[in-house]
């Protein structure tokens, strides 16, 4: 088992960590849900777990994979699990998932990775046991040769695989280990964490979320139809379903990646809509300076900058007036962000 002497790693540069400048050229396979895993990542060594945002601490993980896999000569892959656990162990209580499994994709693709592994979390791998764990899944399934995991992780039936007791089995297995050791931004006290990130979005923070995240948070979908109100208002939107988001609801300064690949500022409102309807929350978009059909192509909206909470107007005209305000103030937002993208 190798872990950091220092109880905790720092980050106090994100921009220095592994991005897709360097990586380009790499090509990234992708093993789905029951499939066998493909050729090119046969013996990988593979950093585990649900990686929801895809953070900082993440992003360690991820370095420290590509070590191991650069040393043993081996393909470096993430192996994670659709759906998310706790989706699975609670079904009737909804999460907001910071990362669904194409953002994942994209992100992971930019990371220097040679791959990404997905297995389905069902019935019978929540009942399998540590050691069936390892030795029959990791080692005998997969094929794995080498795992990376974080201080935290905990494995098999009722979560009794710590990452001791990972060491151990890796080390029967024949299985090279190791551990990784919390992260924090800079000089912060606690640990980047997935539900740190939840927190700030859903107090509006987006620049919170996005430093610990060290990129900009994006969801993707595709545009569908609307009542076209927006349109009618002088605003016309690119609409999209976000299931069970757990953003803030109010007035959001945007980027947004066309499925032509090009990119358009925005301003988007996420609610809903109190001023005409109430109805379910809605992802609304205006680019700026665009004009053309987006009905049915999937976008990615980066998430730059919180201008106000979601607002009931005494009329439509009252509303327009406030939609300029926002509209500049985003304008100014875009204008000095510097915080990177994974969609580029």
């Amino acid at each position: 088992m190798a872990c950091d002497p220092n109880p905790t790693f720092r980050v106090s540069d994100p921009d220095t960590m592994a991005s897709g400048d360097e990586t380009a050229a790499r090509s990234f396979t992708i093993g789905r849900p029951d499939t066998p895993v493909p050729p090119d990542l046969a013996g990988a060594v593979a950093a585990i777990g649900n990686f929801d945002g895809i953070h900082l601490g993440h992003r360690v993980l991820v370095e420290s994979v590509r070590a191991a896999a650069r040393d043993a000569g081996r393909p470096a892959v993430v192996l994670t699990f659709e759906p998310h656990p706790r989706a699975y162990f609670t079904p009737d209580a909804p999460m907001f998932r910071l990362t669904s499994l194409a953002a994942k994709e994209v992100v992971f693709a930019r990371l220097g990775l040679d791959g990404l592994i997905v297995r389905r979390f069902d019935g019978a791998l929540a009942a399998t046991g540590a050691r069936a764990f390892v030795i029959d899944f990791l080692k005998d399934s997969l094929g794995l040769s080498g795992v990376v995991v974080g201080h935290d992780f905990h494995f098999g039936r009722g979560r009794e695989g710590t990452p001791a007791v990972l060491a151990d089995l890796c080390r029967e297995a024949g299985l090279s280990c190791r551990i990784v050791a919390p992260v924090a931004l800079g000089d912060e006290a606690d640990p980047v964490s997935s539900s740190a990130i939840r927190a700030a979005l859903a107090a509006g923070d987006v620049a919170r979320a996005n430093a610990l995240l060290g990129y900009r948070w994006f969801v993707l979908g595709p545009v569908r139809h609307g009542d076209k109100r927006g349109r009618q208002l002088g605003f016309p939107t690119a609409n999209v379903m976000v299931p069970d988001c757990g953003l803030a609801h109010g007035i959001y300064a945007v980027r947004v990646r066309l499925a032509s690949g090009r990119f358009r500022d925005g301003v988007a409102s996420y609610g809903r809509r109190p001023t005409f309807d109430d109805g379910a929350p809605l992802l609304e978009t205006y680019l700026f300076d665009f004009s053309g059909d987006l009905y049915g192509q999937e976008i990615a909206v980066e998430f730059v900058g919180y201008i106000r909470g979601e607002e009931r107007f005494a009329s439509a005209e009252a509303l327009v007036e406030r939609m300029h305000i926002d509209a500049d103030a985003a304008r100014s937002l875009l204008a000095h962000d510097a915080t990177r993208s994974m969609l580029d």
